[in-house]
Order: structure tokens, then sequence, then C-alpha cells
């Protein structure tokens, strides 16, 4: 049996604006071009790496994001013979594995990820690619690719093409490519070919990144190891019988760290293990509380946040009562339709008007809590709040 000569290839490359994506022609389950051939299907796939370049999407993430692509047969794995070797890539001998995006999958990637004179800058230059191979059937997750048909790999390597001839799956396309030629191989820009690469150095830095967050995941665990060795060795004696409830505390903590760490987290899940932590003692009274104007500061924040929302509310219920604006509903089902519950809890509670037994009182002062949210939301509704707020204003 011959040894096949290690084979480099450059890709090809569609300059898209200031993009450069490289790509290959698909003849079939097994075999590939670099140049357009006029005869037979072919189907463009492109380098999933330069895809993503310069997106928000870290290179760590990537394989993450393939995966879900190609799931809806938009990408797909071509693990290459080992006989090719890749000009500006770095790919590992033990894979020789890329990804690659159909013209469909790249158009959904840059629709999702690209800012819009990108995704104008895609369409303009891609349009007829994609015209050219609308009936293109879903990739498949992967193929095994081991014939480049162009007629110089022919020649090195025979045995290649001899059992090609005998047996030739074709792709399920109905479609013949673009009508434009392509940067032959022999022209392409190696220069900005090389411009890529370092951001694509997938054998060294998909182990130096696993390296390095399985150092930090152990430096953070022996630390917290520590941690909780310290604290048992601090409370086991017999004089710290006393702490019971800081230990349930810290038990409800690490509960929700185990949840944490397996995604499960949820808010009602957090609500009990916060609200034992703002019940604990602490120094200083309600006019100087850190605590307090910490958590009065992101209330308010949330709430402002919440605005535009409370705003399109409060229209839609002044055009459906345009009408009858001087018989409007109680002052409770108002708040109830038109405000966050949150904020009306919060009011209850700072009103003294909780408790349900004295539901009379809490009947007669609910005017004065929906004008307090209607004043704090900027969204005047009762005829009260007007007359009021014109009378603060003209002062």
């Amino acid at each position: 049996m011959s040894t096949w000569p290690i084979t480099p290839l450059t890709f090809p490359q569609w300059d898209v604006g200031p993009r450069k994506i490289r790509f290959i022609y698909l003849a079939d389950l097994t075999s590939f071009r670099l140049t357009r051939c006029p005869k037979g299907p072919l189907v463009p796939l492109y380098l999933g790496a330069d895809v993503f370049s310069n997106t928000d999407v870290r290179i760590e993430n990537h394989p993450r994001y393939h995966a879900k692509f190609a799931k809806k047969g938009y990408a797909t794995k071509l693990t290459f013979s080992t006989a090719f070797r890749f000009d500006g890539l770095r790919v590992p001998a033990t894979t020789n594995s890329l990804w690659f995006y159909s013209i469909q999958g790249l158009f959904r990637v840059a629709f999702e990820l690209y800012s819009k004179q990108e995704q104008l800058t895609v369409m303009e230059n891609l349009q007829d690619v994609w015209k050219s191979q609308i009936n293109d059937s879903p990739l498949e997750l992967n193929y095994n690719i081991s014939i480049r048909l162009d007629s110089e790999m022919c020649k090195g390597i025979p045995e290649m093409c001899q059992e090609h001839k005998k047996v030739k799956t074709p792709l399920k396309s109905q479609q013949s490519l673009v009508d434009e030629e392509p940067v032959d191989v022999s022209e392409t820009d190696t220069g900005s070919s090389g411009d890529t690469s370092a951001d694509h150095n997938y054998c060294s830095f998909v182990e130096q990144s696993f390296q390095a967050q399985l150092q930090s995941i152990q430096t953070m665990l022996s630390s917290l190891k520590g941690k909780l060795q310290g604290l048992e060795t601090k409370h086991s004696s017999e004089n710290s019988t006393d702490c019971t409830n800081q230990l349930k505390t810290v038990l409800q903590l690490l509960d929700n760290v185990d949840q944490c760490l397996d995604g499960k987290l949820e808010e009602r899940d957090l609500t009990q293990t916060v609200l034992t932590l703002l019940g604990a003692e602490h120094c200083g009274s309600v006019y100087s509380s850190h605590l307090m104007n910490s958590v009065a500061r992101w209330l308010g924040q949330r709430f402002h946040s919440a605005n535009s929302c409370i705003s399109q509310k409060v229209e839609s219920f002044k055009v459906e009562h345009i009408e009858r604006i001087t018989d409007l509903p109680p002052a409770d089902q108002l708040a109830t339709e038109l405000f966050p519950e949150a904020m009306q809890t919060l009011m209850l509670h700072w009103m003294g008007l909780s408790d349900e037994a004295n539901l009379e009182k809490r009947h007669s002062e609910y005017p004065i809590l929906l004008l307090i949210l209607e004043f704090a939301n900027h969204n005047l509704i009762t005829g009260a709040a007007h007359v009021l707020y014109s009378s603060l204003i003209c002062r």
C-alpha cells in the first residue's frame, strides 16, 4: 500500500465587505473541490471559524453554536483524511476536522449575530449563492472527506481518484452553483488567511483554555474546602452551641451553591435564603443602614426600569376608559391592574396596611397608595392626581 503525501490546502475565500470567509465545494459524501466545476451539482460550504469571526461569541463557545446549527441542518463537521493539511489553520492531527456552514446557515448566523450593516453586506454579496442553492437538502451532522476532485489532486493521489470512479454518491442538490467565479486556489491571498490564523489555533487554544479553566476550578474548590474545614474547627467546640441558627443559614447557602453549580438555581429557591440573611442582626439604625440603603437602591432601579411597560398599560387603559374617565374602578383594582405587584406590596407594608384583618382601613387608604404610585411612576390616571399635580407644579 502506497503512502499518500501530505497535501496542504489553501481555501478560496469570499470578500464579504471587511469579512473574509473561506469556503470549499462539497461534491458528494466523501469528496470536495476547491475550484468551481461547471459539471454536476456542488454545494458551497463556508468555514465556521470565519463565519463567527468578529462576533460577540467567544472562540471557546464556537463548538456549542456549531452543534446548535448542525441539529437544524445548517452546519456540518467535515473530517478530512490525514493526507490533508490546512494553510492558515492549526487543527489537531488526531481529528483533522473543521466545521462548515451552508449558505442558509451563513445567513442564519448573520441575522442572529452580525450588525445591520454587516447583514446588508452579506445579502448584497451572497444573495445569488443563496438563490442558486435554495433547494439544497439539510446537511448531515458530519462527513468523512477523503477525495479532492481538482485535477492536480488526482495526480498526487491516484488511488483516491480511481476509487472515486467506482463509487460515487451524489448530494441531493437540484441547482448549480453561482455564476460568479470564486478566487482560484493559486490566486488566494495567503496574507489575509494568515491574518486570521492566529484566531483559529484549534490545536493549542482548546487545550490551553481547558487547562486554565481546570486549574481555576481546582483552586476555588481547594479554597472552599479550606474554609469549610476552618468552619468545622471553629464551631465544633462546646462553647459554640449558640450558633445553631447561623449554621442553618450556612447550610441554606450551600444548598443554593449546589443548585447553582447544577444550573438549577431559580429565583424562588433563593428567596428564603435572602430573607434569612436580611433578617439577621445588624448594626445601625434605619437612618444609616448600608444593607437597607443597598436594597432600596436595587428596588428603585428595578421599578424605574419598568416605567415604559407601565406607561403602555396606562395609555391603553385611558383609551379604553376615555368615555367614562369620571367613573373609574376602585383604587385597589386600579393599582392591581396597572402597577407591578411588588410596588403594591412594598407600599402596603410601608403604610402598615399589610394586615388582612383590617380590610376596612386598607380600603379607605388605598386611594393614597394609588396616588403615590401614580406620582412615582409619572403616570397620572385619577382626577385627584391630575388636580394635585397641577397644584404642585404651579407652586
